[in-house]
Parts: C-alpha cells; sequence; structure tokens
C-alpha cells in the first residue's frame, strides 16, 4: 500500500478535527435555530425576516464566488437573481396556472437561461479587466431593468407580476395545528425554501473546497502565475460565472416563491439588489461563503429593526430632539456601522475572526 502524501495526511487529521471544532457546534446551532424559528417566533415580521436572510446569504455566497475566490466583480450579480424570479413568476403566475410541474418547470428555465446568458457575458465581457468588466455587466444589468420595465405586456412592467403557490404551499392550506401552531401553507413553504437553500450553499462549499475551486483561488491571487503553470484560466474564469450566476437564478426563484410577487425594482433594480448584495459580502467577509450569512442577518435585522428606534427614542427620551433627528434617519446610523465594521473588521467579520483564531493558535 503506497504511503500517504504530506497534503493526503493534513486532509484526513483535518476531517478527523471537523466535527470537533467549537464552529461545527455554532453551524448546527444557526440552523437548528432557522429550522425553529415558525414556532420559537410565529410573527409575520419575524419569520419574514428569517426567511429573507436564509435567501440572501445564498445570494451572497454565490456572488462570493465570483468575487472572494475568483477576483471578478461584477454588478450584474443582481440581473440572475431576477431573471429566475421571473421564470418562476411567468409560469405560476402571469402564463400559466400554479401547479408543481409548472413551478418546477421555471426554476429550470431559470437554470437554462442564466447558464445561456452568464456563458455569453463571460466570452464576451472577460476580454478586458477589473473595473472595465464590472462596468460591462453594469450596463448589461441597466439594460435589463429598461427591458423588464418598458415591455410591460410581456413583464407586467412597474406593476410587476403576482403569483400564487401550488397545493400545500398555497397561503391557504392549512394541515391543522401543531404545538398550537397552525400549520398553514405558508410554513410549508418556509421549509421547502430553507432546505433549498440549504442545499445550494453545500453544493457551494463543495465546489469552493474541490480542485476547480483552488484553482480559482490561484487564478484570484496570481493570474499569471496560474497561465504559467498552465490553466487557461479565460475558461475556469467563465465556470467561476457561469456556476454563480445559475446559484442567483435559483436563489431568485425561492425569493419569488416566498413574496409572491416580483417587479423590477425587487428583483433586477442596481441599487436595491447589487449594492445590498456587495455590502453583505464586505461585511460578512469575501472568500468566505458563511460571511454571506453574517452580512445578510446584520444587514437585514438593521434594516428592519433601526427604524423602529426612533419610536422608542420618543417614548424613553421625550426631550432629546437631536437623538430623533438621528434615528429618523436611519440609513446614517447604519452607514456609521458599516464603517465601524469595515475599520475592526479589514477582512470582514468572518475573515478577521479567523484571522485572529490562526494567530491565537500559533
Amino acid at each position: 500500500m503506497a504511503e500517504k502524501t504530506p497534503v493526503q495526511l493534513f486532509h484526513l487529521e483535518d476531517k478527523r478535527k471537523r466535527y470537533r471544532r467549537s464552529d461545527f457546534y455554532l453551524r448546527i446551532g444557526v440552523l437548528g435555530l432557522l429550522f425553529l424559528i415558525p414556532f420559537l417566533f410565529p410573527s409575520y415580521k419575524t419569520v419574514d425576516l428569517a426567511m429573507k436572510i436564509v435567501i440572501y446569504a445564498v445570494l451572497v455566497a454565490s456572488f462570493d464566488i465570483m468575487l472572494g475566490y475568483t477576483g471578478i466583480l461584477s454588478f450584474g450579480h443582481g440581473m440572475f437573481f431576477g431573471i429566475g424570479a421571473y421564470s418562476v413568476a411567468f409560469l405560476i403566475g402571469k402564463y400559466g396556472d400554479p401547479s408543481y410541474f409548472n413551478l418546477m418547470l421555471g426554476m429550470a428555465i431559470a437554470l437554462l437561461a442564466a447558464a445561456a446568458l452568464a456563458v455569453i457575458i463571460s466570452f464576451l465581457s472577460l476580454r478586458v479587466k477589473a473595473i472595465f468588466f464590472a462596468m460591462i455587466t453594469l450596463a448589461i444589468a441597466e439594460l435589463a431593468i429598461v427591458l423588464a420595465t418598458k415591455l410591460s405586456g410581456f413583464t407586467g412592467g412597474e406593476d410587476g407580476i403576482s403569483l400564487s403557490m401550488p397545493g400545500i404551499f398555497a397561503v391557504s392550506f392549512s394541515a391543522g395545528e401543531f404545538l398550537g401552531i397552525e400549520i398553514t401553507g405558508r410554513v410549508f413553504t418556509y421549509y421547502l425554501i430553507l432546505l433549498s437553500c440549504l442545499g445550494l450553499f453545500i453544493v457551494m462549499l463543495r465546489f469552493t473546497h474541490s480542485p476547480l475551486g483552488r484553482v480559482l483561488q490561484a487564478i484570484r491571487d496570481n493570474e499569471q502565475r496560474a497561465e504559467a503553470l498552465g490553466y487557461k484560466t479565460f475558461i475556469f474564469q467563465g465556470i467561476s460565472i457561469t456556476f454563480g450566476c445559475v446559484m442567483a437564478a435559483l436563489v431568485g426563484g425561492l425569493y419569488a416563491m416566498w413574496v409572491g410577487y416580483v417587479n423590477p425594482e425587487s428583483c433586477l433594480g442596481v441599487f436595491e439588489i447589487m449594492l445590498a448584495v456587495l455590502l453583505m459580502c464586505i461585511i460578512g467577509g469575501m472568500g468566505t461563503l458563511y460571511g454571506g450569512i453574517v452580512g445578510a442577518a446584520f444587514y437585514l435585522i438593521t434594516e428592519t429593526f433601526l427604524p423602529d428606534l426612533q419610536h422608542l427614542a420618543r417614548d424613553f427620551f421625550p426631550n432629546a430632539l437631536f437623538l430623533h433627528n438621528v434615528l429618523e434617519r436611519w440609513s446614517l446610523v447604519l452607514g456609521v456601522l458599516f464603517i465601524l465594521i469595515v475599520i475592526f473588521f479589514p477582512k470582514g467579520v468572518i475573515g478577521s475572526v479567523r484571522d485572529y483564531l490562526a494567530r491565537g493558535s500559533r
């Protein structure tokens, strides 16, 4: 029997330690909390917030594959999110009846359309580098918004498209009560999307930890050296873009299933979607995947609850007019918090914590 190489020995030791690390139990705890959210905090606001954190965490992870693992900045990633949302909305909303077949067909069309468009954009746009590639993707994303708005007969325009879920996922469906909570179609939809997002996240983890993922990281760190080693970086970058965009499209379809409504602003908006995703990625940490969870949770929780602080300030500090004025402009507070995170966590929360733990273990 051949003796194992040092690399193989390292991976075997890493696998043995994987399930004894504290971060493993933290992940299990977070996942368990997400599964229990509908029963622990059954209010619509809390369940909706938890679901959107899950959806955006996976969307940010798909963007991180391009930015954090391959070094490609794209401002058109939100467009693929919108493609997925509109594909599902067309099939079970405007042009088809709510059915399981149409739902699956919509997701399949989203996957194929996103893959085809991503390949075309890759081969046309990767000839330019850095900020020039980002500007091209931004122009394409803006074009998609214009088309979705102007072709109102096809897309519904600014009015958007409303859709209903089929069978047990319909809002009106009820399976009775369990632990004092009514099990409605909304609850079934929550768990369907949660399991689907978990599956997509695991696929992305496997992708980044594969030999292909390591080649992408080599291209990110030094593209010229990767080319010198014989790798066709253009092809590998195209694979990264296509894979990330397909994941984004599938997440977009899940988002449409949850909100039951799509329009250009909510699904294709560069500033509404892309800017938020970029901030979440920076907050959580680029090149980590798990940073998407932290970034999405921080951004969406602050965005949801910061506006409520002005009401609390009026109740507890009725004469503090300056405080009222500051909290009324809650986006300013969010900006200050973002600056503090960048200062104290220069590699994002996950990236900086990993660096700190690595230094402590030496």
